[in-house]
């Protein structure tokens, strides 16, 4: 049963209270554990762990102490975290509002996956990477950058899930796209170590060691490479 608020809130109204939620456009009722929300909740999440990165990007700011090897990271991960804004969006419309949605905006684009193609393809080429599994944790902000690799790797997991009762979502962009941006966070988390002159710890107990020259030549090259290129969705 829905409890009504005795008191004015612009956040909370008590319409949840039954275990549904509304999605977007036509306010279709949903439940709370259904696919669809585990989807857009998830991709929430990941939103969330994104803001753990940038937001210790900004502390190191505050403090002078954020190194130049970071380049245009913090900036980077907010456009990510916008984008998810978008994903979340159209997993949060049911198949009969579709048509609703505009390109970009409420519905992944093909321009918002060619634009993080366009990063990783970079990044990756101008940092040196592990040639093993990594345990993460090396630095805070590549260890946040891995919590969200995981969540959007989960998210992708329910959008797929979704997709054998949504066409829209299966013959469409999103599944590529998460797929592509958890393999962008991956690269991020060992730009971010490699910013603060750490190098990844394997799973294997050797090979943990500092960077090698190449490692650093490689790094300062991937600097400005994170910031987002120019004319990309944002």
């Amino acid at each position: 049963m829905s409890n009504r608020l005795s008191f004015p809130s612009s956040v909370a109204t008590g319409r949840g209270d039954d275990g549904m939620t509304g999605l977007l456009f036509d306010d279709i009722r949903v439940q709370k554990d259904d696919l669809r929300t585990e989807a857009f909740g998830t991709v929430d999440e990941a939103v969330a762990a994104l803001g753990l990165a940038r937001a210790e990007l900004g502390a190191k700011a505050q403090r002078g102490a954020l190194s130049p090897n970071f380049g245009g990271l913090a900036d980077l991960i907010l456009r990510i975290q916008r984008e998810l804004f978008v994903a979340g969006a159209e997993l949060a419309t049911a198949p009969e509002s579709r048509h609703k949605q505009v390109e970009g905006k409420t519905r992944v684009s093909a321009a918002m996956l060619e634009g993080i193609e366009a990063v990783l393809r970079e990044t990756e080429a101008a940092i040196e990477l592990p040639r093993e599994f990594v345990v993460p944790g090396e630095t805070v902000v590549s260890a946040a950058l891995e919590l969200a690799r995981t969540i959007v790797r989960r998210a992708e997991r329910r959008a797929v899930t979704l997709a054998y009762h949504d066409y829209a979502i299966r013959d469409g962009i999103m599944i590529p796209y998460l797929n592509r941006l958890a393999d962008l966070l991956w690269i991020l988390a060992r730009v971010a170590e490699q910013a603060e002159s750490r190098s990844a710890t394997t799973a294997r107990v050797h090979g943990r060691g500092r960077p090698s020259a190449t490692a650093r030549s490689k790094q300062t090259a991937a600097t400005t490479q994170t910031a987002p290129p120019e004319g990309s969705p944002s």
